[in-house]
């Protein structure tokens, strides 16, 4: 996953004809969007959604400060460069995620 978006933020920084301040922020393919946000720390936080929902950077933004930056920045238990074993992370995000109004459970 880092490989490709990788690949794709350095296409779109050297194909654009301006100064995009923000970046790549999504990509599109028939099935899918792929929303993108890198904070000023390079962590980067993906999301997959319908291709109805427009940007969400905001969203991606509030997901890191309020609760990234919370369960995971500030907890002395959790290390920086492994993977995030907080169960409370986990059950937050997954609360927050479910509650957005372009958020559908689908079966299958």
């Amino acid at each position: 996953m880092y490989g490709m978006l990788f690949s794709i933020r350095s296409f779109v920084n050297k194909m654009s004809p301006v100064d995009f301040r923000d970046g790549f922020l999504s990509f599109q393919t028939s099935k899918y969007k792929l929303h993108y946000y890198e904070t000023a720390t390079g962590l980067k936080i993906v999301m997959n959604t319908d291709l109805g929902v427009g940007n969400i950077r905001d969203i991606l933004s509030q997901i890191y400060s309020t609760i990234f930056v919370e369960l995971v920045v500030k907890n002395p238990l959790c290390s920086l460069n492994e993977p995030i074993q907080s169960e409370l992370f986990r059950t937050k995000l997954d609360s927050f995620v479910r509650g957005l109004p372009f958020f559908s459970a689908r079966a299958g």
